[in-house]
């Protein structure tokens, strides 16, 4: 077997889809002090953590359905052209192993895991877990390329998860990550975009302090009535050339098509504009994506999971372009 060979997913005309040893996308799997981590250009990330769930847990459930369902994902995107496994070598670097039992030590974990895959150069595919999860991961990206600065972001999300605190100052929860994350100087939030906001609110406080720090909200509505390219348009101006993360959770789609998932939200787009809204941020500046909120109690026959790592192929796709540009 050659290296070109060994990064590359196993083909389900050489082993049945419902064979095998289930990785990311069916990749081979590498421990950290694996001889061929030399030459991962992309590690599929699973971070299988949901202490910061402040309703329906599930979450830390979703990286172990998201590798099963990942098996019915093929190379070649048709749309695009784009085959992420011949452009760049991806391997399954497995899972952050959480503390289930301490949220501070968890995210100290995360942390570290990605500062150390920061520092060899890989660029991370992250499948969790919560949205808290994008909080420790964010902090490792920082410290092992401090030079970057902030990062900006595009986020898809039917919340903003800039909310201040929970149960009386608590301020770690699913809901409060990228405020987190600004206030420690991660990401730049002038160069912050949330689409697909949308749900009944407790307040306009989450809006409202996003809005003061200069992060560009788009509504649901808005993204309906301007369409994805115009909307997808100014989010890559927004971010400009500037090293840029995306993170995706699996509520921005609409829970008809998405009901895995712990706080879903009424009035969502589908999948097939999941995709496209993807597909628009070729061209950006990607140093790292995460798909996020999968949560199989609630959809345990694998549906939700089975979008949600077909988004993960198409971040893929757009982060193994940027790669290569």
């Amino acid at each position: 077997m050659t290296k070109d060979d060994f990064f590359q997913p196993v083909s389900a005309m050489d082993m049945p889809r419902f064979a095998g040893m289930p990785t990311f996308m069916r990749l081979p799997h590498l421990t950290m002090d694996a001889p061929e981590m030399a030459d991962v250009q992309m590690g599929l990330i699973g971070v299988p953590w949901d202490a910061g769930t402040t309703n329906r847990p599930g979450p830390r459930h979703g990286p172990r359905q998201l590798r099963d369902l990942s098996t019915m994902i093929r190379a070649m995107n048709p749309v695009t052209g784009i085959n992420p496994f011949k452009l760049v070598n991806c391997a399954d670097l497995g899972d952050v192993g959480p503390n289930p039992i301490d949220l501070h030590d968890s995210m100290d974990r995360i942390a570290a895991f990605y500062e150390d895959i920061t520092r060899r150069g890989i660029v991370p595919m992250t499948g969790g877990g919560d949205h808290l999860v994008s909080l420790p991961v964010l902090r490792g990206l920082h410290r092992g390329a401090p030079d970057r600065g902030p990062l900006a972001m595009i986020h898809f999300d039917a919340h903003t998860d800039l909310f201040d605190s929970y149960f009386g100052g608590f301020k770690y929860t699913h809901g409060t990550p990228f405020r987190r994350a600004i206030e420690e100087g991660l990401l730049d939030p002038k160069r912050v975009v949330q689409i697909g906001i949308r749900g009944t609110a407790y307040n306009y406080e989450d809006v409202e302090w996003g809005a003061e720090q200069g992060v560009r909200i788009i509504r649901v509505e808005e993204l309906f009535d301007r369409g994805i390219t115009a909307v997808m348009a100014e989010a890559r101006d927004i971010v400009g050339d500037h090293p840029t993360y995306c993170s995706f959770d699996i509520d921005f789609i609409d829970p008809s098509y998405a009901p895995g998932t712990g706080t879903p939200e009424i009035g969502g787009p589908n999948s097939f504009a999941a995709q496209q809204v993807v597909r628009e941020l070729a061209g950006v500046n990607l140093v790292g994506a995460d798909l996020v909120e999968v949560s199989p109690p609630f959809d345990p026959e694998g549906g939700t999971a089975w979008l949600g790592v077909s988004i993960m192929f198409e971040l893929m796709c757009v982060l193994a372009q940027s790669m290569t540009r």
